[in-house]
């Protein structure tokens, strides 16, 4: 994420996934004293908690946190995890380790990308694939999966839902450069052979010289009984 980091880089997305916590507390009047939030790295999400006076312990994926693995602490009656579970290796897994790092009657809420991003760049990439398709970027959940994966880890009351955010872009380029800022780019161990010069022409003409491109935000949420 070192992209993050630089003035004026994107961060749209997990501004919205932050808010979007935020509102879910509100509403459902949950008043954590601890919380956990992973992958935040606008500190957004962390800053409003603490400002409530809850004491926030902050982890980011990229410096080593594993959520595929069990977190060294528990107890907390909060855990939000933003934009990293759809890259993870093994979901359900890490939606047990999430679970069990919470007090009892403790909330998560796990927001990330869903299958409804990028409709239009993945149709541009298809075309310029031909018959040959190549895996240009990686699987995502849809809600139906998502209540499926909820029911099967053993979170209680569980709800997955989605809302879509909506970005004009004035160009490919500037697609691009949002997607690497905010780390949605291919992220396979094997990803597919780089666009040659006439696929790139292809995707870019599809695209076009600007549009409006839509991301879901798939939210999965459930307590520990």
């Amino acid at each position: 994420m070192a992209l993050a980091g630089q003035p004026g880089a994107a961060r749209y997305l997990l501004e919205d996934m932050a808010e979007d916590v935020l509102e879910r507390l509100a509403f459902l009047r949950h008043r954590p004293a601890t919380a956990l939030v992973v992958g935040d790295w606008t500190s957004t999400l962390a800053a409003a908690l603490r400002a409530q006076g809850v004491a926030v312990t902050e982890v980011e994926p990229a410096e080593g946190f594993d959520e595929e693995a069990p977190y060294p602490a528990t107890g907390f009656d909060l855990i939000a995890s933003l934009g990293t579970l759809d890259t993870v290796n093994d979901l359900p897994g890490a939606l047990v380790h999430i679970r069990q790092a919470l007090a009892p009657g403790g909330l998560a809420l796990a927001s990330f990308a869903g299958s409804g991003c990028l409709a239009k760049l993945r149709a541009a990439m298809l075309e310029a694939d031909g018959d040959r398709p190549a895996p240009r970027l990686h699987p995502a959940v849809d809600v139906r999966a998502g209540g499926q994966l909820l029911q099967r880890v053993g979170w209680a009351d569980p709800v997955v839902d989605s809302h879509t955010v909506e970005v004009r872009f004035s160009s490919l380029a500037s697609l691009i450069a949002d997607l690497r800022a905010q780390g949605l780019s291919n992220c396979l161990a094997n990803p597919g052979p780089v666009l040659s010069r006439t696929q790139f022409s292809i995707v870019k003409e599809r695209f076009g010289n600007g549009t409006v491109e839509q991301f879901e935000i798939l939210t999965l949420s459930g307590w520990r009984a």
